[in-house]
């Protein structure tokens, strides 16, 4: 007894420089014979202010752990061959991506070919002689002195709504095509053409026919979620239309025998943001049997909706098909928790093989699906490696395979994190995550924060969160709640702010705001509010309608609709989030915008914003200022 209090006095609090210690599981992949499960592990180096990735492998039977890959790189995921015995991996070295290969049992990568630009949904072919994927090359690869490839342009030609990203800067002139990669010759062969993106390769079982995603709408930046799914040989050819209705295609997946293409989208691609689910869907090969919705009772998304500070949010979702052509699976998200469930080829109610209080930050599946690997964290653990049956309750003989975040157990005194059900204005239940300081005294009075997340099309989870946990640290009651507009809770509930941010969000906020002001531990007079994105819109919205805040942090934040139009490098989207455009809706823009109200800002407040954010940009936190 004593040395167990010896060993909690020893334990310290986290701190920002805990940052660096943290490794993060961000892929999973697990070969045909479910024998071995490779994985990536993300770090961030303090010296060099990098992220960096590299590759890990679990064996199965013997349940041993080894790292393939070494160095300040950033590998990708692992892709496996058909037979399992090697994988290759896309990694970011020398300035340039490389595709490389490794064998299963580990040794030395071997590098196939270095190209000047972005890969994306890279894999193999059914004999395991090819590989295949989307390629767009960067600018500087048409520039063929080398000099004159390091220098900035002399000008932009901008010819499109959609030229620039968040996190990538200007988009490449060239568009994302098909290319097929010979492992014996090594030489790239371009499959599609065209000006527009080709997207998400997926081939067929027999490898004779290879089908994609494209936006062929007549402005494919207004109309944004207009995308169709196209069909071409292998060897080349005419592209062949498969008819799906309008809207959204992520993540086409050909089924085993070759009939049926699933893919995760909707059919409203007039949509607002994240009011109408994703599903999955199915359609035959020849547009026969018609495309279908698979799960249409089923109210949520059929993708991670989850959003923490220890994993990147999006991506493509993604689907695994039972060998036997019956199942099909995928990842949602409901009330704060994402896990892995399947839906009946032949449509139905989905059924969770893999729940409870957690968050899946990946999966992946083999043909024989009867092993599930996943990339699992909770509150209190951001990221193992995990492995259970691909089954109902599967998550209840769930093996936990890695020990990479154990300084936490071992050094750390964290606050602790409990979930709540809280009533709004209206009597609607409200989940948020209550956070109470390391050495808390519920005789005490602790200043307390709420914390707004962004989107709003997400939800806050049951994933562990550094930031919550060191305000918590410092002293804090720590309180971030999932209001209405978000997702997890259905299109009713994500879709409930639509035309008018800063109605039912902000009643929510105030209802967590008396929630957590009540509490007998919480000092009412140093409630403080805080949130990055939309987040920060609201933060901003926010001390513009009350002054019960002692102090506020607006991050990355949102003040003026109008002018966040026109300057975030999706700016434009919003016209069907707000019914028009500002010309055509300017009253509606005026009001749900924050800086119409700032004449009665009393609140001490704290502007916090990157330059280089494009999609937040930084003219917000000017006009703020």
């Amino acid at each position: 007894m004593p040395k167990k209090a010896t060993r909690a006095k020893l334990k310290r609090k986290i701190t920002t420089e805990d940052l660096f210690n943290f490794r993060i599981p961000t892929s999973v992949s697990i070969n045909s014979s479910e024998s071995k499960v490779a994985f990536t592990v993300e770090r961030i180096d303090k010296d060099k202010n990098k992220y960096f990735t590299n590759l890990c492998m679990l064996d199965l039977p013997s349940g041993k752990t080894s790292r393939y890959t070494f160095g300040d790189h950033s590998d990708g995921q692992a892709v496996w061959s058909p037979d399992g015995s090697r994988f290759a991996f896309v990694s970011s070295r020398d300035k340039k991506t490389g595709i490389y290969i490794m064998a299963a049992s580990g040794g030395s990568e071997e590098k196939i070919i270095e190209i000047d630009g972005s890969i994306s949904r890279m894999q193999w072919t059914p004999d395991g002689e090819s590989l295949y994927f989307a390629l767009r090359y960067n600018d500087s690869h048409f520039i063929e002195d080398e000099d004159k490839k390091k220098e900035p342009p002399v000008y932009r030609h901008i010819t499109r709504l959609f030229f620039r990203l968040d996190e990538l800067g200007f988009i490449p002139q060239d568009k994302f095509q098909i290319y097929i990669l010979p492992l014996a010759t090594r030489k790239l062969r371009k499959l599609t053409k065209g000006n527009r993106d080709n997207l998400s390769p997926t081939i067929s079982p027999d490898g004779r026919s290879i089908a994609y995603t494209s936006n062929r709408a007549r402005n494919e930046d207004r109309d944004s979620m207009r995308f169709d799914l196209f069909v071409i040989p292998f060897k080349g050819g005419k592209e062949k239309l498969i008819k799906t209705p309008a809207g959204p295609i992520d993540s086409p997946t050909f089924s085993p025998d070759g009939h049926t293409i699933a893919y995760v989208g909707h059919d409203n691609p007039n949509d607002s943001w994240g009011g109408t689910n994703y599903h999955v869907w199915k359609v035959g090969v020849n547009g026969r049997p018609a495309a279908k919705d698979l799960m249409p009772t089923f109210d949520r998304m059929a993708y991670d909706s989850s959003i923490c500070d220890l994993a990147s949010f999006g991506g493509e979702p993604s689907l695994f098909w039972s060998s036997d052509n019956k199942r099909i699976y995928f990842a949602s998200s409901d009330t704060g928790a994402t896990s892995i469930f399947y839906v009946p080829a032949r449509g139905g109610k989905p059924t969770r093989i893999f729940g409870g209080k957690c968050h899946i930050k990946g999966f992946s599946l083999a043909p024989k699906t009867k092993t599930v690997a996943a990339a699992w964290s909770d509150i209190s653990n951001p990221g193992e490696i995990v492995t259970a049956p691909a089954v109902y309750g599967g998550e209840k003989k769930a093996i936990t395979h890695t020990k990479l975040n154990q300084f936490l157990k071992k050094e750390i005194k964290a606050g602790k994190t409990r979930d709540v059900m809280f009533s709004s204005f209206d009597g609607t239940k409200v989940q948020g995550f209550l956070v109470t300081p390391p050495d808390f005294n519920p005789k005490k009075k602790y200043p307390a924060i709420l914390n707004i997340h962004g989107g709003p099309s997400a939800q806050y989870a049951y994933s562990y969160f550094h930031e919550m946990q060191y305000f918590a640290a410092k002293g804090y009651v720590v309180f971030y709640t999932n209001p209405r507009g978000g997702l997890g809770r259905g299109e009713t509930w994500g879709s409930a702010i639509t035309g008018g941010w800063g109605d039912l969000d902000y009643k929510d906020c105030m209802a967590a705001t008396d929630y957590m002001e009540n509490l007998p531990y919480v000092n009412s007079k140093k409630l403080s509010v805080t949130g990055g994105s939309y987040g920060g819109y609201m933060t901003n919205w926010i001390i513009g309608k009350t002054n019960r805040f002692a102090a506020a942090v607006t991050q990355r934040s949102i003040c003026d609709m109008k002018s966040f139009f026109g300057s975030s490098d999706i700016g434009w989207e919003i016209e069907r989030e707000f019914g028009g455009t500002p010309w055509d809706n300017r009253e509606n823009y005026d009001k749900c915008s924050p800086i119409t109200y700032f004449k009665n800002v009393r609140t001490p407040v704290l502007i916090v914003h990157s330059e280089q954010d494009l999609r937040c940009h930084v003219e917000q936190a000017d006009q703020m200022f």
